[in-house]
């Protein structure tokens, strides 16, 4: 049995913008994750104000929860970052607020400079949501270009 890794988005600094991993982000998901072997895992109660419909997470935020997730993924396994460049997704059903959701993450291809990542978000045991992401793996120049700047110091270490 594989041993459990746990992960957060502290390992990027204390000023992280990240909306998804950032531990002090004002308004972000905060999310932590856990690997164990190449699965990895983190776990997440909407709130109030997650909602689209009421009672229901707004759909556009369960990608973006889906999103980080697959980058994790990447991170935990390969110890490299990724940039989103395409998602197929299938919402299976209502994604409710006030219950957990239980996210599961596992690379289904690695080509090296592309890698595809298949996730599901469960609640009560059931897959409400899964998707396919595609992510593009940069060097430290192509990630610099992306971003219009400077790689983050604590993001080096992750650059191809």
């Amino acid at each position: 049995m594989a041993e459990r890794e746990s992960l957060d988005g502290g390992i990027f600094g204390a000023d992280s913008p990240c909306f998804g991993c950032a531990p002090h982000h004002p308004i972000g998901f905060r999310l932590a994750f856990e690997r164990e072997g190449e699965t990895v895992t983190t776990r997440f109660v909407p709130g109030a104000q997650h909602q689209g419909p009421p009672g229901i997470m707004h759909g556009g935020l369960v990608t973006a929860l889906a999103d980080e997730l697959a980058a994790w993924a990447i991170i935990a396994v390969k110890g490299q970052f990724g940039f989103t460049t395409a998602i197929e997704a299938r919402l299976a059903g209502a994604v409710r607020i006030g219950q957990e959701i239980l996210g599961t993450a596992r690379i289904s291809k690695d080509l090296r400079r592309v890698v595809e990542v298949e996730t599901s978000l469960a609640q009560g045991g059931v897959d409400a949501y899964t998707a396919r992401f595609k992510f593009v793996i940069l060097d430290r120049a192509g990630a610099e270009r992306l971003l219009g700047g400077p790689l983050p110091e604590a993001w080096t270490r992750f650059a191809r």
